[in-house]
């Protein structure tokens, strides 16, 4: 079994992804909120790329929510931010959430033709490590980053999920940029403070965000490990 990482939403090509079981990780926030929300009744996401096609998915209000943002800041007209503590039981349970981010639900749509795609942040990192030995394919962890570019709060969310693999088998053989993901994460294991010096720390903290980075930071408090497939994450 191959690891492998991929920096951002981006960088994703077929032939990399084509028949492996990819893992997507936005940790702060979009897979953060999707896991959150469907631990909270939630009945399944929609991952769009404009807010005109989450529009028209959800003219229906009694079925549908809107979630999302753009540049960390909630959507005009929409129901709820990028922030996973709004996607409570009483505002989720029995409802499908249509979604659009800045770079997760990207790499989500980015990934179509993977074997499997399942969606991961610290939340749930030791129940996905579970979820991919038991899928048992090539693995490549794909980090949404930040517009484009390398982000290290996704990076070190791959780390941790690489060393849960790690206690789960032994037959794993990690690329280069697998091994560094590892690595970094072995040496920053408080992932609160390492994340500080991320640029994207830096902008959610402007916007009075540190209850949600706490919240994205915690380790394996969710047991659940959605799947998109079908164009719905359930």
């Amino acid at each position: 079994m191959k690891i492998d990482v991929i920096i951002s939403a981006d960088d994703i090509k077929y032939d990399k992804i084509h028949d492996n079981s990819v893992v997507v990780i936005d940790m702060l926030r979009a897979t953060s909120v999707i896991i959150t929300a469907i631990y909270n009744k939630c009945k399944g996401v929609i991952p769009v790329l404009t807010v005109k096609e989450a529009f028209e998915i959800a003219k229906d209000r009694e079925k549908y929510i809107l979630g999302g943002e753009r540049n960390a800041v909630i959507i005009e007209n929409f129901d709820f931010s990028n922030s996973p503590l709004e996607y409570t039981e009483n505002a989720v349970k029995d409802k499908t959430l249509v979604m659009t981010t800045t770079n997760g639900t990207k790499a989500i749509k980015n990934s179509n033709g993977a074997k499997n795609i399942i969606i991961a942040a610290m939340i749930n990192a030791k129940y996905a490590a579970k979820r991919l030995v038991e899928l048992n394919n090539d693995i490549v962890l794909v980090n949404a980053g930040t517009k484009g570019q390398f982000s290290m709060d996704d990076f070190i969310c791959s780390g941790y999920i690489i060393e849960n693999i790690l206690k789960e088998t032994d037959n794993i053989e990690l690329t280069d940029i697998a091994k560094t993901a590892k690595y970094i994460y072995e040496k920053n294991t408080d992932i609160f403070s390492f994340i500080k010096y991320a640029r994207h720390y830096e902008v959610m903290k402007g916007l009075n965000l540190e209850d949600d980075i706490k919240y994205c930071c915690q380790k394996d408090i969710i047991n659940i490990v959605p799947e998109y497939k079908d164009s719905i994450i359930m």
